[in-house]
């Protein structure tokens, strides 16, 4: 029987980016989950628990600092990956120990789909 599929939200508020983003997971086989603002990306993250978070930090109503600050002191979400999404490399700089992964965009289709597979790997 094969393993089960990781779920990935993407939380990011460009739409086409989001797309992209989520072509490239479920090519890393994963299940994706978009939303594009940070009040229902909090009201999602209260009821699940994916196994990976694609995170921008410029998002509309909760920005992606304070959904991050979230989802580290939540115990329900404390075995959740992040990969942090940004065009503000000064921002990733004082984010990335709270990550375990920083994108600054533009991002690789590529690059995404074999660093998120990798954050998956068992070693």
């Amino acid at each position: 029987m094969p393993p089960s599929r990781h779920s990935a939200l993407i939380i990011e508020d460009n739409k086409k980016q989001a797309e992209i983003f989520s072509e490239a997971l479920i090519m890393a086989d994963f299940e994706t989950e978009i939303i594009s603002d940070g009040l229902s990306a909090v009201q999602y993250l209260r009821e699940t628990t994916p196994d990976l978070v694609l995170l921008d930090l410029h998002l509309p109503f909760i920005s992606g600092e304070k959904i991050l600050n979230q989802i580290r002191s939540s115990d329900h979400l404390g075995d959740t990956k992040i990969i942090l999404t940004t065009a503000d490399p000064q921002m990733a700089n004082l984010l990335q120990d709270e990550c375990d992964l920083v994108m600054i965009k533009p991002i690789s289709f590529i690059q995404l789909r074999d660093l998120a597979k990798r954050l998956f790997v068992e070693i």
